[in-house]
């Protein structure tokens, strides 16, 4: 955001949709399953995302998809996949500090029949507060104490930077805190990887930069099913789907995201693939159908 801080233009919004009922989705792959863990939801100025996009085009692609311009209550739904061996989790959530209405990562986990140290491996998409900022308790102990972690090497060496609290602006410098303190907790049991890698069985890594500079997406397969597990690289249901060429203030390098969304939709839409957004609604899990010059979040596994 240019022209607000992003946390204090959260906390003056009206305090709505602070309990969203969470939605679980499942696919299954083979023998395995890929579940959506809601971390609940956050509650945005809609700015964050619109300010960079053209006001009255912007303004009627909202009204016919009744999204309001002022504020944003997106779901934050975590991936977990699940097989005979492993408890894989894609993030961890937002944990105790970021926003009342998230950080619900424990209870979600709970009602599978889980706890955190069922965990067997947490890999990161990227290191916003949403996405990160869960690895840590009420106490600032691991919270996943018992799992392997795995991070794009590109992610994790923007938010190691000292220099990036001095560069990524005013109103994120809070993001770096938070990403750099969260990462030295677990930098002497970090896996690093790169676009392509199979890193765990079924998981290879997707480059997906521009959200932020390392950002990965998942590509989950056994045999010929298979599902996309998105993170940010396409953040919204809406206007990403249906101007995926706009930018958006949510992005750290908007030029770079453009071109990630249409890559990433072209290749979605020619192999016909089910996908798993972090912050699409109904679970997050569904398809891609094409709509005119743009696109649309079909939900359901």
């Amino acid at each position: 955001m240019r022209r607000r801080s992003f946390l204090n233009g959260a906390a003056a919004l009206p305090l709505l949709h602070l309990a969203a009922k969470p939605v679980m989705a499942q696919v299954h792959l083979g023998e395995a399953t890929l579940t959506t863990v809601s971390d609940g939801n956050l509650v945005l100025p809609g700015s964050f995302v619109f300010d960079p996009m053209p006001k009255a085009p912007l303004a009627q692609i909202l009204k016919t998809k009744g999204i309001s311009s002022e504020q944003l209550t997106p779901e934050c739904n975590l991936a977990l996949y699940q097989d005979a061996d492993r408890n894989v989790l894609f993030d961890v959530g937002s944990g105790p500090d970021f926003m009342p209405s998230a950080g619900k990562i424990v209870d979600s986990l709970d009602g599978l029949g889980l706890t955190p140290e069922d965990i067997t491996h947490v890999v990161f998409t990227h290191a916003h507060p949403d996405h990160i900022w869960g690895l840590l308790d009420d106490f600032g102990d691991l919270l996943f104490y018992e799992a392997e972690y795995m991070i794009g090497r590109t992610e994790w060496a923007y938010w190691w930077d000292p220099e990036t609290v001095n560069t990524i602006g005013d109103s994120r410098a809070a993001f770096a805190v938070g990403a750099r303190r969260r990462l030295e907790v677990i930098q002497d049991s970090i896996t690093f990887f790169d676009d392509g890698d199979e890193i765990l069985p079924g998981i290879a890594a997707v480059a997906s930069f521009g959200h932020t500079p390392g950002h990965m997406a998942f590509e989950v397969r056994q045999g010929t099913d298979s599902v996309l597990v998105l993170g940010d690289a396409i953040g919204n249901h809406h206007i990403a789907f249906a101007r995926p060429d706009w930018e958006s203030g949510a992005d750290h390098d908007m030029t770079r995201a453009v071109a990630t969304r249409k890559r990433l939709f072209d290749r979605i839409t020619s192999e016909q693939m089910q996908i798993l957004g972090f912050h699409m609604p109904d679970g997050g899990i569904g398809r891609i159908d094409t709509d005119g010059d743009g696109y649309r979040f079909v939900a359901g596994g």
